[in-house]
Order: structure tokens, then C-alpha cells, then sequence
């Protein structure tokens, strides 16, 4: 399913894409001080257009033919409820492209996604630090009171 943004389209993540993709995604990975050997690449890229349903999905904002945005999404159980829901664990939307919506486009795109596939609930993390992106964020969702913990290394 593709939707027309007033600044891009938002369509699902194509194999052509590879190039972009790794573009935006090494940003988004470099904005969270996070480094991802090749393999995890090759085999994210191969996950996002795969047909597991385990697996991540990913839709892009493409203006001008050039990719300028991506989100990452995933479906999983979730024990409070009988339907699953939505994960959004990336979004990121290219320095130059940022202030055209981009951000809420692919957003809106994944919570339709979320509606057609019957998920009652999407959700996302974000650093405490990423201001800018939660000012889109509150705007559009809801702030929880949860803390997330990680296991000791």
C-alpha cells in the first residue's frame, strides 16, 4: 500500500533500495551512537523484505526518486491481549527532508498498517534526549509513565 504525502511518497521498502536504505539507516544508527557490523546489514535488509511474519517490516518516503525516510515496524503477541501489536523501532527522516512531515507521514502510514492488520495498539521508544523528535511524538502519541531496563552486560 502506498500513500501520497504532500512532500513524498511512503511505499514499502523495495530490494532497489538497498543503497538509500543503508544511508538512512547508518544515520539513524549514527545519531543513536550505534554501529552494526556488515552481517547485521545483509541480514536486516533481507528480514525487511522477507515474507516471515516474525520479521520486520519497512516503508520509506521517497522524494525525487531518492529515499529521504524510513520506519521499521514489526508485529508481535503481546499477553494482555488477543490481537498482536505493532512495534515502530526505527524512524528516521533525513537531515535535508526534516520539517516537511515526513516524519508524521510514515508514522501515519504504519498506524494504517496497524488498523488493517487489527492491531488495537502501536508503540515506540525514544531517548530521553531526542527533543525534536518528541515534539512531533506528543503530538501524535502518548507519553508513558514505563521505564525500560536492559540486562547487565
Amino acid at each position: 500500500m502506498t500513500t501520497r504525502h504532500p512532500a513524498a511518497l511512503i511505499r514499502p521498502l523495495r530490494s532497489k533500495d538497498e543503497a538509500d536504505w543503508r544511508l538512512l539507516w547508518t544515520g539513524y544508527l549514527r545519531f543513536y551512537n550505534a554501529e552494526v557490523p556488515e552481517t547485521v546489514y545483509t541480514s536486516t535488509f533481507a528480514r525487511l523484505l522477507g515474507d516471515d511474519p516474525r520479521d520486520f517490516n519497512a516503508l520509506v518516503a521517497e522524494v525525487d526518486g531518492r529515499l529521504v525516510g524510513l520506519a521499521h515496524y514489526l508485529f508481535h503477541r503481546h499477553a494482555w491481549k488477543i490481537e498482536d501489536v505493532c512495534y515502530l523501532q526505527d524512524l528516521f527522516t533525513a537531515p535535508a527532508a526534516r520539517g516537511l512531515g515526513i516524519g508524521r507521514a510514515l508514522i501515519e502510514a504504519v498506524y494504517a498498517r496497524a488498523d488493517a492488520a487489527g492491531a488495537p495498539a502501536v508503540y515506540w521508544l525514544t531517548q530521553e534526549f531526542n527533543a525534536t523528535a518528541r515534539q512531533l511524538y506528543d503530538r501524535i502519541g502518548q507519553v508513558t509513565p514505563f521505564i525500560r531496563y536492559v540486562r547487565k552486560s
